[in-house]
């Protein structure tokens, strides 16, 4: 993936579970809170980065196997 995270997606998935779970406890400062949301929105961030790639890459392969099916479609003729 050519702009790949710094991250691996399961870690990124991972850590935004937990901050999601210490926001939802409550019991941190507001400080803590607005910094645990900024994380939050960066992990949610590099998650969507490796999904888009993701979807990138199985369109591609996906593009690939049909022009190889029409081309032996064509062939066949």
């Amino acid at each position: 993936m050519p702009d790949a995270p710094d991250i691996p997606y399961e870690q990124a998935r991972d850590e935004l579970i937990a901050v999601v779970q210490k926001l939802e406890t409550g019991g941190i400062t507001l400080e803590e809170s607005l910094a645990l949301w900024e994380r939050g929105e960066a992990l949610a961030a590099i998650c969507q980065r490796w999904l888009d790639g993701a979807r990138e890459r199985l369109e591609k392969a996906s593009n690939r196997s049909e022009a190889a099916d029409q081309e032996a479609d064509s062939e066949e003729m």
